[in-house]
Formats: structure tokens, sequence, C-alpha cells
């Protein structure tokens, strides 16, 4: 959209958006927040990314299109920026250095399947021996039984499985209906 429609939308927009978020964020415990992406909330990045730069020419809007378009998800997977967050400086500082390895731990499980433990961060590793990022991008890839089966009811859970952060909740309702939206059969 040209900038200065996007301005003339940008409340609109921003509250559709933050509506439609509600049921794509996922907390795993008190610290770690996964909100999963989708065309909407992407678009939304990208909108917001070509606002605060200023980029109007179509070699910078592609530029932003070509980083911000594999966090889409393609029908058979999830992708989910995956944020921990502590509010003391201090303590979050000490839990990054102690969550390393953090992001290849996070993981999804419909029903009695296995577990399926997060791709992260496919673009640039975020992770030194000393610390892990507050930010990671996560992708769940799911088998074709596993689709069938959210597609015919079954139930979803998520976690964290890391000796340093335990967290295991089944999925609400709202939520896992809005993931199914990305999923094809």
């Amino acid at each position: 959209m040209p900038l200065e429609a996007y301005a003339r939308q940008r409340s609109d927009i921003r509250a559709g958006v933050m509506a439609h978020k509600k049921n794509r964020n996922v907390m795993l415990g008190d610290h770690v927040t996964l909100i999963f992406e989708d065309e909407q909330t992407i678009r939304y990045q990208v909108q917001e990314m070509l606002r605060a730069e200023k980029i109007f020419e179509e070699a910078g809007i592609q530029e932003e299109l070509d980083a911000y378009n594999p966090l889409i998800p393609d029908g058979t997977n999830w992708k989910a920026t995956m944020m921990i967050e502590y509010e003391d400086i201090d303590e979050r500082r000490r839990m990054l250095a102690k969550l390393v390895g953090i992001e290849d731990r996070v993981w999804i499980q419909v029903a009695a399947f296995d577990r399926v433990f997060a791709i992260a961060d496919e673009d640039l590793d975020r992770t030194t021996e000393e610390k892990t990022s507050a930010v990671h991008f996560l992708r769940f890839e799911l088998t074709a039984k596993m689709l069938r089966s959210l597609k015919q009811g079954a139930g979803l859970s998520m976690g964290v499985d890391h000796p340093a952060y335990q967290s295991l909740i089944p999925v609400p309702p709202a939520i896992r209906e809005s993931l199914l939206k990305d999923l094809r059969v």
C-alpha cells in the first residue's frame, strides 16, 4: 500500500491486526511468548517497516518483502517469532546466559504424535556460547498425518523443554482455530 494511503488507514489497520494477533500469541510460562505469523501479521510488519524507514522505491520495497516473506507459513508448517521477556535488565542478562539453546527446545505436539521441535533462526544464528538472543524465528514442520489429525479435531499442545526453562500448555480453542487456518490438507 502506498505510504500516504497507509498513513490514512494505519489506525484501523493496526486495530485489526492487534485483534487478529490475540488468537495467535501463546504464552509458554511467564517469560516466553510465541507470536504465530501469517500473511496479515507480516503484511503489517512490512508496512510498518516501509513507513518507519520511509521506503517508497520499488527496490527497497522488494528488499523488505524478501526479508519478511519467509516468515509466512506455507500450508504445512507454522512460523513464529519467539520473545524471551524479563523486565529486570540484570535478570534478563542472567537468564539469556542460562537459556542458551532454548530456541531448539521449543515444541508443538499434535495428539499422541511425537513432539515437533522448532527449526530455529534459519536466516542467521542468534545464539553465542555465552548467551541466547531475546528474539528468535521458529518453524514447526508438520507431517501429512498430523495435518489430517488436526483437521479432524486432534488436540494440540506446546511447550519448552530446556534445563533452565520448562513449560507445557494445551493450546486454547480460539488459538488452535486461528492456527488451523494456516494449514492445508
